[in-house]
């Protein structure tokens, strides 16, 4: 889908919900990064560390997010290496608790259920794309075809996964600690870590069987009295094999831009970089890295109740390796202090 469409269409939703009125001066804190992960199917069994902001939650407060994100994948490459046939669209529920320890410290746990299916976005993504820039090689390549995911290497059958598998993916178990606060002149910076646990039903490519393990940071600042600045930088560790396929240690990071509209309301979007965990397997599908353009708005329906819409575009830097687009919406309830 192409980049304007999804603009126009999430600014149009954005100011109807904000009343279209003028905006008044903010004094309110942004609402941070959405919580973005590397979408692409088989990228998406290694450990993930999902967009944050840099600030902890304050000590006893309860945060239970609620994520439903679906996504477009569609690829077709072959090379006298390997082949890769992929049609299909997955949602990834995700059901994500934190909690504030201390000031300065929150733990968190996220549990995901994962479905594939043939999706209901092939329809719309095709019309617009052959009304704007033409239909993109890979779903002209599989028109016609409902659902696909297989991938062969050097002539061994490495994933041939059926339709209509739903089921728990990979538990993450996740701590920040906040280093620095922010002041007229530094940026609030934390610490991030993450560990990845197997509770993902390998055999139907719901996990990768092996744990993995993250670090990262976090940093957030005002530039201005409705303005937001943050960025994440992360570093994974894999262990184990994906579908036979060998690991290698993962680099991510984003920068985020927040426009704060009201203390209620916020517009957002990120530029995001996923390097690929996985080597060797001779197609650019899995070997190459991701970049993507995000855009989406932060709504404070009741004052512990948020609720954020976004949607991902691949921005095609490195043709070939991102999930074709993504759409997603989550609430956020806070309980406690």
């Amino acid at each position: 889908m192409p980049w304007g469409q999804c603009v126009f269409a999430i600014l149009f939703i954005s100011f109807v919900l904000a009343g279209g009125g003028s905006p008044r001066l903010v004094l309110a804190e942004g609402f941070g990064p959405f919580p973005v992960r590397n979408f692409q199917p088989l990228h998406q069994l290694v450990l993930g560390m999902p967009g944050d902001r840099a600030t902890v939650l304050a000590p006893g407060a309860l945060d239970l997010r609620i994520e439903l994100a679906n996504t477009a994948n569609v690829f077709s490459d072959t090379t006298p290496q390997a082949s890769v046939t992929m049609k299909f669209e997955s949602i990834r529920s995700g059901f994500f608790l934190r909690y504030g320890v201390t000031e300065r410290l929150e733990v968190a746990v996220e549990v995901p259920v994962v479905n594939r299916y043939r999706g209901i976005m092939d329809g719309m993504i095709t019309a617009v794309e052959r009304a704007t820039t033409g239909l993109a090689p890979d779903r002209k390549a599989l028109d016609g075809t409902g659902y696909a995911y297989h991938v062969t290497s050097n002539g061994r059958n490495a994933i041939n996964a059926r339709e209509g598998v739903v089921g728990l993916g990979d538990a993450s178990v996740m701590g920040k600690y906040q280093v620095l606060t922010e002041t007229s002149v530094l940026p609030a910076l934390s610490f991030r870590a993450a560990i990845k646990l197997p509770t993902g039903d390998e055999s139907n490519l719901l996990g990768s069987g092996s744990p993995d393990y993250g670090l990262g940071v976090a940093m957030e600042k005002h530039v201005a009295k409705n303005w937001m600045v943050y960025a994440n930088l992360n570093g994974v560790i894999p262990t184990g094999r994906i579908a036979g396929f060998e690991l290698q240690p993962v680099i991510s990071g984003l920068v985020a831009v927040e426009y704060l509209w009201s203390e209620n309301f916020s517009i957002l979007g990120h530029f995001d970089y996923f390097s690929s965990p996985v080597k060797g397997t001779g197609t650019h599908v899995f070997d190459k890295g991701v970049t993507e353009g995000v855009l989406g708005f932060s709504y404070r329906l009741r004052p512990q109740l948020l609720w954020q819409v976004y949607a991902v575009e691949n921005l095609d830097f490195i043709v070939g390796s991102a999930a074709d687009f993504t759409l997603s919406t989550v609430m956020t309830f806070q309980l406690g202090s």
